[in-house]
């Protein structure tokens, strides 16, 4: 069965993650995306390349599409856009707010030509404001959104980067996807396009939820005194960690005793435990036979005493974990309904029987590298189920073909090609 976008049409202007990810979940839809790239290709097939033009990262964000490599400073080569640009109904584009307009692939120039056309705009900050105009990357996002502080990891002096993956790029690349199906749906039933604008710190705040939140009632007074706190202490030289400190005394000052939303190193291993209600709190201390107060209906957590005795207790737990093997704990937590789960290497999902059981590892055949085993579509349909249907394309794989089916003839393409117009 055809996916739900099968019949879309998409034109890709994107580079690194956050665009790349959100074209490939439109392919993964059966959307028939074409990915424009310099004559050179992305900088992400460039970054540790394990064959010319090949790399892990750029693999792993570009399945399901069809590679056209064109120099946007010629005019043959816009002209190309322009001309597909009539045909195609989504544009993905991230980049600063004024790269598009210079090489005159911008929302207004192709929306001239196709009214339809649904048109996704990334950037980094967004298209207002003093930083509109910055480049920006995850990282540059995590520190200015509060992800980074909020991570707590300091080394040197110095707050660490979220380094497991990309949260602002791939929280963006989702929402790219969201955009572009819901501006299909409105068009649907109005006929008309539009832009769709996303930002790397949007996302990043999207993603922080209550800790981006101020009810008047409760933590406006604590923020505003917080605020003046921090910026005295900068203005007095006090280092980063110092400041670190203070912000996570004054706003998480039972985190350090949390026995219930964190990980433990058993005999064997290490395991998650995780129980967001009192009712599954309970049931944890019950099997670890510990006295917890806070299960007394007169305690407050955000005494001092409170904060002490919870440390007190987070050794105790940290203790008792020692005492058995990841799977004892896991058998004795299945049995009282406790969410747990054993620590594991992402090297080692593969191969893992659920994973696997869920149709989240996918294996495909790339032109060049052979095969290939990658995660999956993120989500299930039972009417229009999506397919990763291709590997990622060799650069200019799909070139020849995609300006013959526009009317190009061969000597023609092939001349574009000599002249350094497409590769």
């Amino acid at each position: 069965m055809p996916g739900p976008l099968h019949g879309i049409k998409v034109m890709e202007f994107t580079q690194i993650i956050a665009g790349p990810f959100g074209g490939m979940m439109l392919a993964d839809m059966g959307a028939d995306v074409i990915k424009v790239e310099p004559l050179e290709g992305e900088p992400w097939r460039l970054a540790i390349q394990f064959i010319p033009g090949e790399s892990k990262t750029y693999m792993s964000l570009n399945r399901g599409k069809r590679s056209l490599p064109l120099d946007l400073t010629r005019p043959e080569a816009v002209r190309i856009v322009h001309e597909m640009a009539a045909d195609v109904d989504v544009v993905v584009i991230n980049a600063r707010p004024d790269v598009a307009s210079k090489l005159g692939i911008d929302y207004e120039t192709l929306s001239t030509i196709n009214p339809r056309l649904i048109y996704c705009d990334n950037t980094a900050f967004g298209r207002r404001g003093p930083h509109s105009y910055r480049p920006g990357y995850d990282l540059i996002i995590q520190a200015m959104s509060g992800l980074m502080a909020a991570e707590g990891k300091i080394k040197d002096g110095v707050p660490q980067m979220v380094a497991s993956t990309a949260v602002a790029d791939f929280a963006t690349g989702i929402a790219i996807a969201w955009g572009v199906c819901a501006a299909l749906f409105h068009r649907e039933r109005t006929g008309r396009g539009q832009m769709v604008e996303t930002n790397l710190l949007a996302s990043a705040l999207g993603v922080q939820t209550s800790g981006f939140m101020e009810i008047d009632a409760f933590d406006a007074q604590l923020r505003s005194d917080l605020i003046e706190e921090i910026q005295a202490m900068r203005e007095a030289g006090a280092s980063y960690e110092e400041i670190d400190q203070h912000h996570q005394r004054t706003l998480n000052p039972w985190r350090r005793g949390n026995l219930y939303y964190r990980t433990y190193q058993a005999k064997d291993g290490a395991l998650a435990v995780a129980c967001l209600s009192d009712r599954l709190r309970k049931r944890v201390a019950d099997v670890l036979d510990i006295y917890d107060p806070r299960f007394e209906p007169d305690f407050d957590p955000l005494t001092n005493e409170a904060v002490e005795w919870s440390d007190g207790l987070a050794e105790e737990a940290e203790a008792l974990f020692l005492e058995k093997t990841v799977g004892e704990w896991l058998e004795t937590f299945d049995r009282v309904g406790v969410p747990a789960g054993p620590v594991r290497y992402l090297q080692e999902m593969l191969d893992d029987e659920h994973v696997n059981a869920n149709g989240l590892v996918v294996e495909l055949e790339h032109s060049l590298a052979g095969r290939v085993r990658m995660v999956g579509p993120l989500i299930g349909m039972s009417e229009t189920p999506l397919e990763a249907r291709s590997a990622s394309p060799a650069l200019g794989e799909h070139t020849q073909e995609i300006l013959a089916a526009m009317g190009y003839s061969e000597s023609r393409i092939a001349e574009l090609k000599a002249n350094g117009a497409v590769g």
